[in-house]
């Protein structure tokens, strides 16, 4: 038994005051260890009332960012993506946890999430910045049984389960005043626009793979979202946003969580069974800001700009040369692709 679970459990079902002796009968400890358990939890942020003779009492958690186990398990609705959930307060890198924990043979949907990484990554080697107790860092374990060559799609996959995520907490209909428009930059960035104002990335997606004998052995997808974060270094303050930044006030990031992965475990399984992008293309171009737009496809060989046309079953983005030639298909780990007139 989880003893700070079961304490958070009692205090919610009651919802007035729990005896200090109840709580120690139930959990079969001494009243300094149930002490220490309402120390923790207040630590975390739980607001909790404590009154001689009558004990303590859960307040409102209404509005409050409680980002830890407890909150996140409680609202998890999958079967698998996410189980188990191995929450930190802080860690090195979550992608490089999720290794480490494939090696003791934890099964696919393994999650690692982080309030604060010290050595996030990036695609191409770059290092994603990770402040603490603001954003969201996670990452999952897949062990699937397709081709190497198909693992990419992967990272087109998680980007459309953020964006749903999104689209649904905060979208259209989702009862904000003003509500923000989410979008793809292909491959995996997703972005945000506040009032028609300019495209800012949120979220970004690494996928890593490790191969064994020719064939997938373990498979991690991470994702950093940036959430309540307020500020940013000048070097990326121009392209960067967060969700509370768009929206004008902070959001629960265990409800952004268990959205995330809720989508995840139903697109990957529809992936799965196709093998390829072809029954999630149309909603993939739906959301894909690219599409249509003039775009530079920075090829350090020949770099070319044209039209963004959409994507391929493979993933690959569609581009129409400005020269007149033929569509070319630019596959997600060769070049970077960016708006003419900026970032999108």
């Amino acid at each position: 038994m989880d003893r700070k679970q079961e304490v958070l459990r009692q205090l919610r079902e009651t919802g007035s005051y729990v005896s200090g002796q109840q709580l120690c009968e139930t959990l079969g400890v001494s009243r300094t260890a149930v002490w220490k358990i309402i120390k923790k939890l207040k630590e975390d942020g739980y607001p909790i009332e404590a009154v001689t003779n009558k004990g303590y009492r859960l307040l409102s958690v209404e509005g409050k960012d409680l980002f830890n186990k407890e909150e996140l398990e409680r609202r998890l609705q999958t079967r698998w993506a996410g189980r188990p959930l191995i929450f930190s307060e802080e860690t090195g890198s979550t992608n490089a946890d999720i290794f480490r924990l494939s090696e003791q043979d934890y099964p696919q949907g393994t999650l690692a999430v982080t309030s604060k990484q010290t050595a996030g990554k990036g695609r191409r080697g770059r290092t994603w910045i990770s402040p603490p107790d603001v954003n969201v860092y996670m990452s999952i374990l897949l062990r699937p049984d397709f081709k190497p060559e198909t693992a990419p799609m992967l990272t087109l996959v998680m980007a459309l389960a953020v964006h749903r995520a999104c689209e649904e907490l905060y979208g259209k209909g989702a009862g904000d005043a003003e509500p923000c428009r989410f979008g793809i930059k292909w491959p995996n960035d997703i972005v945000v626009s506040a009032r028609d104002g300019s495209w800012r990335k949120i979220c970004g997606i690494l996928t890593e793979m490790r191969m064994e004998e020719k064939e997938i052995r373990d498979i991690v997808i991470g994702i950093g979202i940036n959430v309540n974060q307020a500020e940013f270094p000048e070097e990326i303050r121009e392209t960067a946003g967060s969700l509370a930044l768009a929206l004008g006030h902070p959001v629960s990031r265990a409800d952004l969580t268990a959205e995330v992965w809720k989508y995840f475990e139903e697109y990957y399984e529809v992936f799965e069974q196709a093998r390829s992008l072809s029954p999630l293309r149309e909603d993939y171009e739906r959301a894909l800001v690219n599409r249509g737009k003039k775009v530079r496809v920075l090829d350090p060989e020949s770099p070319y700009e044209g039209v963004a046309l959409g994507i391929n079953e493979e993933g690959e983005l569609l581009v129409k040369p400005d020269d007149g030639s033929e569509v070319r298909q630019v596959g997600t780990g060769e070049v970077s692709v960016r708006g003419v007139m900026g970032y999108v």
